[in-house]
């Protein structure tokens, strides 16, 4: 498949986004817009933005979220990643969970559960100077059991765990990540019902 076929691919899993909040609907034509602008949206060679995908991992009770400590952020997080050229943002969002927790998640939708634009404060990671940038993101909930082995990926975390949704408040050290992981904890609620 081309680059272009791929950012084709991944726009139209956007453009199928119904936003839930207002927030939401200007940071969706935000996206696109940006996806029409940058032809390497997908890679990182789109330095001021690229398009990233992340995993919401939920246990079957929805009161718990399947988290890694972030080596970079040193902060509990969800898992995800860049999408490295790839237009199947489930695919990147599934395949980042596997990676980063060892665990056997499963995908509980094919829809995004949460798009968002968040900030990269300026980094350094293996060795090379990473300068501040945005993450497109777009979000799927998962959902794993307990009790499944997991595993620390240690060139990205330090550790993985289940963290009860009312204790995700102390345990997460990025304050602009806490209104993000509460919409993520009510809609992954909401489809347990």
């Amino acid at each position: 498949m081309t680059q272009k076929e791929q950012r084709q691919k991944a726009r139209r899993s956007i453009e199928a986004y119904r936003p839930q909040d207002e927030k939401e609907a200007v940071e969706k034509q935000v996206i696109l817009r940006a996806m029409d602008s940058f032809e390497n949206i997908l890679t990182r060679e789109s330095a001021l933005a690229h398009l990233t995908s992340s995993s919401w991992i939920v246990n079957p009770s929805r009161d718990k979220a399947l988290m890694v400590y972030h080596n970079i952020y040193r902060s509990w997080s969800w898992t995800g990643g860049h999408a490295d050229g790839e237009g199947d943002l489930l695919a990147v969002a599934l395949r980042e969970a596997r990676e980063e927790t060892g665990a056997e998640v499963r995908s509980l939708s094919e829809e995004i559960l949460s798009v968002d634009i968040l900030t990269v404060k300026r980094h350094v990671k293996r060795g090379n100077y990473v300068s501040a940038h945005l993450h497109l993101s777009v979000c799927y909930l998962f959902e794993a059991p307990e009790d499944c082995a997991l595993t620390v990926r240690p060139d990205e975390n330090s550790g993985v765990c289940w963290i009860p949704f009312s204790q995700i408040a102390e345990k997460v050290k990025e304050p602009e990540m806490l209104p993000v992981y509460q919409k993520l904890m009510e809609r992954a609620a909401r489809q347990g019902l």
